[in-house]
């Protein structure tokens, strides 16, 4: 149990004990009381809401209510005092002792440490990357990938079930258009000289399929009628280019436990079975749309379609789920795919690019009708990302033909520098990414910064070990006031790992390692106008073995956080 959770269950023993006294009715909601540090530090180490919270349901007066918290709290030993701000707020200053057993507490917990059992095993599917099966993955996959991956292995550490899906879209015209292109390039391994024309994929990825098909079948189907090969060739090509979308995500250490295929959905009748269930709930009808805005009538016929009643669940309208034709929309095959992920997970979560804003509330609606609201589903849009060399736009890849591979980007700078960046703006905001900055040994490049400092502390117990420091113990009533801030901020990673999971957002983790690796760093640097600030005192064991211990513990957390971005923690820097 770490310190704030441990301030939670006293706070809570605390109120049971004036509800025991009779100076609290029971019964009282207390999900809304919090535990957390001030905005102020000036007020303490600690604040809670729970007079805030509480005083009104329990017909009392939040201050005086404060009081009476205030008073219980103050038995406990590692409490220094406690004070009552304000409307009721209750601030608490901790002793000295009870930060430097949280500091052996770090060291003692070591990879757990900030691990979490607040998911309770609820399962969560996490759909991520999910790019169409034509080529290469490109740096406008790669930020969702990352985010979506960091995203469920945070999920994991706070005690969910987790599932890493991609969907594969195989069903569509983007794989008949991959197919036609591979043919093109099969003629071309044959000896044609090809030209390709507008419409159809350029890329030189394409130029083994070709090959592969040329050495299978001759020159089978090089006259032969579209409909002899095309199939043949758009599962073929699509093989090819999954085989390839997996080694191009392993490059960044990303793994998905199911590849779900969009044609296979269909072809077992999901999106069928979907629009039974929704029809017979009179949640699909057959009717006419309003005409486009904007558009002459002339150039638009009404039509009866199976409408899904999106409006019922905060939708602007009513949304087909089959063309004309007959064939399914992309939002009746989107609705069939995640009503096949609802019936094995508890909740949902889907990372999208932004361009998706728009069918947002349309899969929601869905999600919302077909779990009959019982399922959480969450939809993460994630901006595309900005390539700049030294400031300017970054030309394309001849290899693609047409966008910049994430292989590339990750043979350059590595996979460690490129998952960090990708987590260092929230995910929905605009990122530039300039190969030069991500690189930078600076501490405005926070991929550096942080592994500087688990560097630094790597090379200080190795210097350590060199001088003949032996640490069997470590008398940490030494840490003084400016030590001990360092210590407070290391507490906060179990708290802020929570509210990460909570809140879906895996970035929160790279603003904390940045903020904690500056607290260290400023503990280090103070050694340099002030000799006696030193990690490493020879003339003091006893001294230098608190301080090892106390950069030990920050080690470990600063190793930790980057395990849950799936960044590895250097030794040293080069």
């Amino acid at each position: 149990m770490t310190l704030y959770t441990r301030f939670a269950a006293h706070l809570d023993a605390a109120l049971d004990a004036l509800v025991a006294s009779g100076d609290l009715p029971a019964g009282l909601e207390r999900r809304a009381v919090t535990v957390e540090p001030p905005r102020d530090v000036t007020h303490g180490d600690l604040a809670t809401n729970a007079a805030m919270v509480l005083a009104k349901p329990a017909g009392t007066n939040p201050r005086a209510l404060a009081e009476k918290i205030a008073a219980e709290l103050e038995k406990l030993a590692e409490v220094a005092s406690v004070g009552v701000a304000g409307p009721g707020f209750i601030n608490l200053s901790l002793t000295d002792d009870t930060w430097r057993g949280e500091l052996s507490e770090i060291l003692t917990a070591a990879d757990d440490y900030g691990r979490s059992a607040i998911g309770a095993g609820v399962k969560v599917n996490v759909e991520y990357v999910s790019a169409n099966p034509t080529g290469p993955m490109h740096m406008g996959h790669c930020r969702g990938a990352v985010v979506g991956d960091a995203l469920a292995t945070l999920l994991e550490y706070v005690g969910h079930d987790v599932v890493r899906e991609y969907y594969v879209n195989d069903a569509g015209g983007q794989v008949d258009v991959l197919a036609r292109s591979a043919h093109l390039r099969y003629r071309e391994a044959l000896g044609e000289t090809i030209e390709i024309p507008e419409g159809l994929y350029p890329g030189e990825y394409l130029k083994p399929v070709g090959e592969k098909l040329a050495a299978e079948f001759g020159d089978r189907y090089v006259d032969a009628p579209e409909d002899e090969w095309l199939a043949l060739f758009r599962t073929e090509a699509v093989a090819a280019m999954l085989v390839m979308i997996r080694a191009d995500l392993a490059l960044l250490g990303i793994h998905h436990d199911l590849f779900s295929s969009e044609a296979e959905l269909q072809a077992a009748g999901k999106p069928e079975a979907a629009e039974a269930w929704l029809r017979e709930r009179d949640l699909v009808y057959d009717g006419v749309l309003e005409a486009p805005k904007g558009e002459m009538l002339d150039d638009w016929e009404p039509v009866e379609l199976p409408l899904f009643r999106s409006t019922r669940f905060g939708d602007d309208q009513d949304r087909p789920i089959r063309k004309s034709n007959g064939q399914w929309t992309y939002f009746g095959a989107d609705l069939a795919y995640h009503f096949q992920k609802a019936q094995s997970a508890d909740q949902l979560i889907d990372i999208w690019g932004a361009d998706h804003a728009g069918t947002v509330k349309r899969i929601v609606a869905a999600v919302q009708a077909l779990t009959e609201g019982k399922t959480r589903f969450d939809v993460k849009l994630v901006q595309m990302v900005r390539l700049l060399r030294a400031g300017e736009p970054v030309k394309m890849s001849k290899r693609s033909g047409n966008f910049v591979t994430l292989a590339d980007v990750v043979n350059e700078v590595g996979k460690d520098v490129v998952r960090f960046t990708m987590l260092t703006r929230k995910a929905d905001a605009q990122m530039d990414f300039d190969f030069a900055k991500v690189v930078e040994a600076s501490k405005d490049n926070p991929v550096f910064y942080v592994q500087y400092a688990h560097a630094r502390i790597a090379s200080l117990h190795r210097k350590a070990a060199e001088a003949g420091i032996d640490c069997p113990d470590a008398a940490l009533s030494l840490l003084d006031t400016e030590e001990l801030a360092v210590v407070k901020l290391a507490a906060q990673f179990p708290r802020v790992v929570e509210s990460a999971a909570l809140a879906r957002e895996p970035h929160r983790i790279a603003f904390y390692l940045y903020d904690l690796s500056a607290s260290f760093h400023a503990l280090w640097n103070a050694g340099n106008d002030r000799p006696d600030r030193r990690f490493l005192l020879t003339d003091q064991p006893e001294l230098t073995c608190a301080r090892l211990f106390l950069a030990r513990a920050i080690g470990q957390i600063v190793r930790n956080g980057l395990a849950l971005m799936g960044v590895e923690a250097v030794q040293e820097m080069h």
